[in-house]
């Protein structure tokens, strides 16, 4: 559900000078979001054919069609869907690059906001400057690449 009421959309201003604190209602589009160009977010990506292969294999581990190594606590499961969502949003956002059609482009944009609403739901695993709760889902693809580039930067945390 979307609409200016939904809390997810208000951004908190910075502090008024008269002491007080401002809520702007306008969503956030994605033009405030400072995030590294994608060359730049994806730089230290695998190439396209092995980070298909890669994101596959996550893919049967979840749903159990291949061994997956164990995570240990439910935390760690978190983790691991997180970094299976942020790869898979990563990857869908570098074929919409490379082929801008409105298939690839759909399918970056559904991605992104899965991973968007995951980490609503789990703030503790974000890691770049921007939370997911002041964006809107049509900021979602510079939210993946901010995140992309965090996760690398970070040495590529649990994978």
């Amino acid at each position: 559900m979307t609409g200016p009421g939904v809390p997810h959309e208000l951004r908190l201003r910075p502090p008024r000078t008269d002491g007080g604190v401002g809520v702007d209602a306008t969503p956030d589009n994605g033009e405030r979001i400072d995030v590294p160009p994608p060359h730049e977010a994806y730089a230290n990506a695998p190439d396209l054919r092995r980070e298909i292969h890669r994101v596959l294999a996550l893919e049967a581990e979840r749903d159990g069609r291949r061994a997956a190594p164990g995570t240990g606590s439910p935390a760690g499961t978190t983790a691991a869907e997180r970094v299976r969502l942020l790869r898979r949003a990563a990857l869908m956002d570098r074929l919409a690059l490379e082929a801008p059609g409105p298939g690839p482009v759909a399918a970056a944009e559904e991605t992104a906001g899965q991973l968007v609403l995951h980490d609503r739901r789990h703030p503790d695993l974000v890691a770049g400057p921007h939370r997911p709760d002041a964006i809107t889902l049509a900021a979602a693809r510079r939210y993946v690449r901010q995140e992309y580039a965090a996760w690398t930067a970070a040495g590529r945390p649990g994978t």
